[in-house]
């Protein structure tokens, strides 16, 4: 079992992918198996209202009597039993692998424990009807309801997160089993544990877990409060109530949720036992005079009062017929009351302190109370042990609520729980006739939110508005870059452009993380665990993350909706590997991220890619093209239906919105292009300048994010960098496909040289024919070439990859005394550095670029660095690197495609 918890390539919400084996079975269809769909309607008879592919009830019984195969049954099985376990059960299919004999079922899941356990039931039911059994589903609800109740979070929690939902905020739910959530992006997060939230202090917390302080902080303000003393002995207690006179109350000076506390305590002995009690909860006890009146909680978020209940303690009212357990037993059946704070109510445990009240009051659980007759269970009033409220919001007098909100400022605290015991909620509160007996840090809202008489109060969007008013959705701007080719130049532009606005950019590329230009974490990290590395950083104000296929497939993405998606280019790569077969396949995967964007947000698109092309229908927002071609009828035709786009004309960008052209800046200031030779970075340029200027960047920024985003190792390490040598020069890149093979090529041939020598090799995982293609695509540049093998050979055998390699070039490049193999990447390089000569380029595409960059840069022409090239490249003088050569004349991008 795996889980895809972002949008994914089977839904918009979380899924789980259960992966069967089914052996044999995996042919045969249901109509071969004796026996087994009479078995299977039997055992759940409402599967024969399920759809399935038909459309309408009874559907799945056709296929079942047609012949389908097990794995689509296990998938309706699993949905079925999520359904009658009162879950969410909607979308799921069945896909047949690559891998024989095995399918995977993918269902749309709400709360993964009791998911995967009805997941491993449903298999097992299967099992049992093929063997010819006949399962039971007895107890099954029961149990999956006790899961649910360990595992997600309560009433509480989930009303913070169904309207966090509601407003459009992204949540997280940190760990499944606990209410910890994150809220928002980057640097607008706010993070709530229960109702304690990021703006909850933790001296504030800390005061109000102390009950003494609490007690004292509240006294210098004049708010009344019980007279109390701290004991430390039982016999200190009975001096204690002595002096404050009977009855007392007695509890833990750092306890919650009502544990350990004893209310109306009258003599030595009931002092004593009260003690003990109190003193298992807690380092310290308080004895205080017992306040007379009805026990309130007054809710106050951010120096507001919002709710206000009155809290009744656990009670059973007799019949006449059933003893005081089997009264609370039936209390404890009401699908309201759970285990914990689990339901909206807490089920009544009969333990030692219930017992001890109950034989206060001279009964026991066995006691059989008179029709009518109540009995008290708990003298606190907590729901947590029990107890239940009643909405009193609408009586609360101003002055009580101007008191409860003193006591919450006091203590420190932006959500807070004042305990006030009075006789009326009506009536001011005035010393001796009521007292503030706790201010709560952390306070439940089950109460508020579901009365048991009166109206439930939507506290959880009051604690929201205080967390994010207004409109605020707690969203940074994100932009999410995939494609075959130029991903990670293009992710590492659009934050360069960004970070002239002076904001912290959290950046996720193939080599690392960055936060605000600093690696954070090293690796291929373009997947969704790297992007939540980014938007949960509390620092990131706008985060531009790399997506590349292998993370979309496997996990999905890392968030919910970007403001910015863009699309290189589709080419074959990766075909073969997790079930792509096609160049559709990939078309299909990488347009996951078209869909994810919100409605006003953008859709950046290579217009020049018919394979990009064919994402149009998908996107939700609006579309974004940029060509190369000004005259390309696809983006003409944008243009005129009042479309936005990016094009060049006369050498130089134009940004077009309908009819409006507006001059960004000549290609030849774009030191990335090298002048305009490197036609594939002119096309990255123009996809991060489309991309910035849809996130309504300043025309200004954009221009100098493009003229000062140079084509060095330190800004653009490992793509396109060149180094002038001691002897000829090196251009070092990451291409690994044939179309970024043939591009780089092209530029290198470009740049202008007497002989282009390559060092080439690609991952070992692509299929035999596009590693031959590869080798292939190198033949119409390369005078001479390397092969080489990655050292992570992918499951290939040494020198497989390099034979392939070496057939695919000689396929056009029928001599072979021009080609070597050196399975080594940095002896390769090394044999190619011999070869070079004066006037020569070696052009170098790696797996692993330091070693290769340190090589280099130890064979560095005296005062010569990467800088230097791009200054003399994009002066347009290259004939002190090239001799007695001279350079390619810059071009137009409409005349660079003509040479082509």
């Amino acid at each position: 079992m795996h889980t895809l918890n972002g949008p994914n390539i089977y839904s918009r919400r979380p899924v789980i992918k259960l992966t069967l084996d089914l052996g044999g079975l995996a042919q045969r269809p249901t109509r071969q198996l004796n026996g087994f769909n009479r078995r299977l309607l039997q055992l759940l008879p409402s599967l024969r209202s399920h759809y399935c592919s038909r459309g309408c009830p009874g559907g799945f019984v056709e296929r079942l009597e047609e012949g389908t195969y097990l794995g689509h049954v296990v998938e309706h099985v699993i949905l079925e039993l999520l359904h009658r376990c009162g879950m969410e059960a909607g979308y799921g299919k069945t896909i047949t692998t690559a891998r024989p004999g095995q399918v995977e079922v993918i269902f749309e899941y709400g709360s993964y424990w009791p998911s995967a356990y009805l997941a491993r039931a449903a298999v097992k039911l299967v099992s049992a009807l093929l063997a010819g059994q006949a399962p039971s589903l007895e107890g099954l609800t029961e149990r999956v309801d006790l899961i649910r109740q360990r595992c997600e979070p309560g009433p509480s929690t989930a009303a913070i997160i169904a309207e966090a939902k509601r407003r459009d905020i992204p949540v997280t739910l940190l760990q499944e089993g606990t209410s910890l959530l994150l809220l928002g992006f980057g640097a607008l997060q706010k993070r709530v544990q229960a109702t304690l939230t990021s703006e909850t202090g933790c001296l504030a917390a800390d005061l109000a877990g102390d009950k003494i302080m609490t007690k004292k902080l509240l006294d210098r303000a004049g708010i009344p409060t019980p007279r109390g003393e701290v004991a430390l002995s039982p016999s200190q207690a009975v001096e204690a109530a002595r002096r404050l006179g009977v009855p007392v109350v007695i509890k833990p000076c750092d306890a919650n949720q009502g544990k350990g506390v004893s209310l109306n305590l009258i003599g030595s002995e009931a002092v004593r036992k009260a003690y003990h009690l109190a003193a298992r909860y807690g380092s310290r006890v308080m004895v205080e005079e017992y306040i007379i009146g009805r026990h309130y909680r007054l809710l106050v978020i951010s120096g507001r009062l919002v709710a206000a209940s009155r809290r009744l303690p656990a009670q059973v009212i007799g019949d006449g017929k059933h003893t005081v357990a089997e009264l609370a037993e039936q209390l404890n059946r009401d699908p309201k009351r759970g285990i914990g704070h689990a339901r909206p109510l807490t089920k009544i445990k009969l333990d030692q302190e219930v017992k001890a009240v109950l034989a206060r009051q001279g009964k026991s659980v066995d006691y059989l109370p008179r029709p009518g007759e109540t009995v008290l269970l708990r003298e606190n009033a907590n729901l947590s042990t029990g107890g239940t409220a009643w909405d009193v919001t609408f009586k609360v007098h101003p002055d009580n609520a101007a008191l409860a909100v003193r006591a919450a400022s006091i203590i420190g605290l932006d959500v807070a729980g004042i305990d006030l015991v009075a006789p009326d909620l009506a009536e001011p509160v005035k010393p001796g006739s009521g007292a503030v007996i706790e201010v709560n840090a952390a306070p439940g809202i089950r109460m508020h939110l579901y009365p048991s008489r009166g109206r439930g109060r939507n506290v959880a969007a009051m604690i929201l508005a205080a967390l994010f008013p207004g409109d605020d959705t707690g969203r940074i701007p994100v932009v999410s870059i995939t494609g075959t080719n130029g991903k990670t130049t293009t992710a590492r532009l659009v934050a360069h452009m960004i970070q002239q606005t002076g904001k912290t950019v959290g950046l996720t590329t193939t080599e690392g993380v960055f936060i605000g230009g600093r690696p954070v974490y090293k690796g291929d990290t373009t997947g969704p665990r790297s992007a939540r590395m980014v938007l949960d950083d509390p620092s990131v104000e706008a985060a531009v993350l790399e997506t590349a296929r292998g993370g979309i497939i496997r996990d999905g993405l890392g968030y919910d909706k970007s403001d910015v998606a863009v699309v290189t280019n589709i080419s074959a790569d990766h075909l073969g590997q997790d079930d792509l077969e096609t160049i559709e396949d990939l078309v299909f995967v990488k347009s996951l991220l078209v869909e994810a964007v919100r409605p006003g947000g953008a859709v950046v698109l290579n217009a020049d890619d018919p394979n990009v092309l064919k994402m149009i229908p998908r996107a939700r927002a609006p579309v974004t093209l940029f060509t190369l071609k000004e005259d390309n009828l696809v983006f003409l035709r944008h243009l005129a239906a009042g479309g936005k786009g990016l094009t060049v004309r006369d050498s130089a960008l134009f940004w077009v919105s309908g009819s409006e052209w507006v001059q960004l800046l000549p290609v030849r200031q774009i030191p990335l292009t090298f002048n305009g030779l490197a036609v594939h970075h002119l096309q990255n340029a123009m996809a991060a300048a489309a991309a910035a200027l849809s996130l309504n960047l300043p025309r200004e920024t954009v221009v100098q994010g493009l003229e000062t985003f140079r084509p060095t190792s330190e800004q653009n390490p490992g793509r396109g960098n060149i180094f002038i040598l001691e002897r000829g020069r090196a251009l070092l890149d990451y291409g690994h496909n044939p179309a970024a093979l043939e591009a780089t090529l092209q530029f290198a041939s470009r740049i202008g040289c007497r002989r282009l020598i390559g060092v080439v090799g690609v991952p070992g995982d692509r299929s035999d024919d596009l590693i031959r293609l590869c080798g292939q695509a190198c033949a119409p540049y390369l005078d001479k070439v390397i092969f080489k093998e990655d050292l992570d050979l992918r499951g290939r055998p040494p020198g497989e990859t390099a034979r392939l390699l070496r057939e695919g070039y000689l396929r056009s490049h029928p001599s072979s005394r021009n080609v070597h193999t050196v399975l080594d990447e940095l002896k390769a390089v090394e044999l190619g550095l011999r070869l070079l000569d004066r006037n020569d380029l070696l052009v170098i595409f790696y797996e692993h670029r330091k070693p290769i960059e340190k090589l280099l840069l130890g064979r560095l022409k005296a005062s010569d660095t990467s800088e230097s090239v791009f200054l003399y490249l994009q002066a347009g003088t290259a004939e002190a690197a090239l001799g007695d050569k001279q350079p390619v004349p810059v071009l137009a991008p409409g005349e660079a495609k003509a040479a082509e």
